[in-house]
């Protein structure tokens, strides 16, 4: 997914009636659909863990997101991660679990 239409379809999943569970992550994707980056190096970045997922797509298939934690100088441990298809998954605790959020 190249960065424009990852941008394009953020903004589209934000301003459509965002379920619940996705306000609090709405900050993030918003700064992701801006193309903002934090200092991060995994911030953008691939990754490179995707047999973690049930269908899991070749490498490169996806890119994983910082998700900050207030009161953490790093990264912490929230990620979204983001599929060429369009898939969103969310991790708040390290890559243990990865509900998908669409």
């Amino acid at each position: 997914m190249n960065g424009g239409f990852l941008r394009r379809w953020l903004k589209h999943l934000l301003a459509r009636a965002k379920p619940s569970h996705l306000d609090d992550l709405a900050p993030t994707l918003a700064r992701i659909a801006a193309g903002h980056r934090l200092a991060f190096r995994n911030d953008g970045a691939i990754f490179h863990e995707p047999g973690k997922f049930a269908s899991p797509r070749p490498p490169g298939h996806y890119r994983e997101y910082v998700d900050p934690t207030e009161g953490m100088a790093g990264p912490g441990p929230r990620r979204i991660i983001i599929g060429q298809d369009g898939e969103l998954y969310y991790t708040k605790n390290h890559y243990k679990s990865f509900p998908k959020l669409n």
